[in-house]
């Protein structure tokens, strides 16, 4: 069980844990102390109170997890800016969730997939192909944290307080031959059992979607069950899962997904100014993350990858580009969110077949 819980944490908070971890103490910069002072202002706090939230996050090792550890030493930094958050741990992500809804969390860490029911906008950020690099991810953190979008990243009594990348998703396949989408066509793909976007996606290339979850999902593709896991990097020694790709299988080299971990509170107890300094530290924390992220892509061994050429790159983005489009038109995805990616993916490659079209 141990490898399955570190397996989880990095995959939920390898962003928070990356900045958390940083040897240099959280500084505010005066943007953000000002921000700040607006937000206890609006609270009516005075100079000297603490201002005080639960945040939950989710660690399958509990209080001695790294996640829960990790945001113990950004308490520490926060005491400085009269800050005060106490810490609850939960080993099941779904409990975690429903007391964020029954009121006994502020905010809680959660994976992008969970956080799309409380936000749509963030969380059409973990849509199929939308992202295709951590470049295109940063683009998108800096402009997440601009005020002109801060109505988006709030829904009824809920808000996005802070979105943080946690890694590509890839397919690992049993056959090398399975680089393209075309040939994954009949093939079993697992897919999270408590998010149906997933299934539909996969039956829209015509694949067989095998519901599954995080916990079963790897033992299910070392032993055989299914064909093809979309999983981060991180997963491939963790969880062993080389085994299941022996003797002819890799990893295909095209992410297929941007995974997030997102923090939602609830909205009345984050007033816009508070929550402006948090996604700000957020998007600043990217280059340590990404650099934690880079170098998990560098202890795959190079035999592993299956390249992808640009024939069948397009064909990719073609697919998932449709598998975007009606999610997006059965209110799955945010068209809005969706919109601002494919500019972001013009801008990076203007020559982009879909650059030219009036889609997304």
């Amino acid at each position: 069980m141990g490898k399955y819980r570190t397996f989880f944490a990095a995959l939920a908070g390898s962003a928070l844990l990356t900045f958390a971890s940083t040897s240099q103490a959280l500084t505010l910069t005066p943007k953000q102390q000002q921000h700040l002072a607006e937000a206890r202002e609006e609270m009516g706090l005075g100079p000297d109170e603490m201002l005080k939230r639960h945040i939950c996050l989710w660690d399958l090792s509990g209080r001695s997890g790294p996640i829960f550890n990790g945001a113990t030493n950004l308490r520490l930094d926060l005491l400085r800016y009269k800050i005060d958050i106490s810490l609850e741990a939960f080993t099941n992500e779904g409990a975690m969730v429903a007391s964020l809804k029954n009121g006994q969390c502020d905010a809680a860490l959660m994976s992008g997939f969970r956080a799309r029911q409380f936000n749509r906008f963030s969380g059409t950020i973990d849509a199929i192909g939308a992202l295709p690099s951590l470049k295109h991810m940063d683009m998108l953190m800096k402009s997440i944290a601009l005020p002109q979008l801060s109505e988006n990243m709030v829904s009824n009594k809920y808000l996005t307080l802070a979105v943080t990348p946690a890694g590509a998703a890839y397919l690992f396949v049993n056959d090398n031959k399975l680089n393209s989408l075309e040939r994954v066509a009949g093939k079993k793909i697992a897919v999270l059992d408590f998010d149906p976007g997933q299934s539909k996606m996969v039956a829209q290339i015509g694949a067989t979607p095998v519901a599954t979850t995080l916990a079963t999902a790897p033992n299910q593709f070392n032993n055989g069950s299914v064909d093809v896991l979309p999983a981060p990097l991180v997963a491939y020694q963790v969880l062993e899962l080389y085994k299941g790709m022996e003797p002819d299988g890799g990893i295909v080299d095209y992410p297929i997904v941007q995974l997030t971990a997102q923090l939602i509170g609830h909205t009345d107890r984050f007033p816009p100014a508070f929550a402006a300094v948090i996604r700000e530290v957020a998007a600043d924390s990217f280059s340590s993350i990404q650099k934690a992220l880079e170098k998990e892509a560098g202890n795959i061994p190079e035999k592993w990858w299956i390249q992808v050429d640009h024939g069948e790159k397009q064909e990719y983005d073609s697919m998932m580009r449709a598998a975007r489009m009606k999610l997006r038109e059965s209110g799955y995805y945010d068209a809005t969110m969706l919109r601002i990616m494919k500019r972001i993916r013009c801008k990076l490659d203007p020559l982009r077949p879909e650059c030219s079209q009036e889609t997304e």
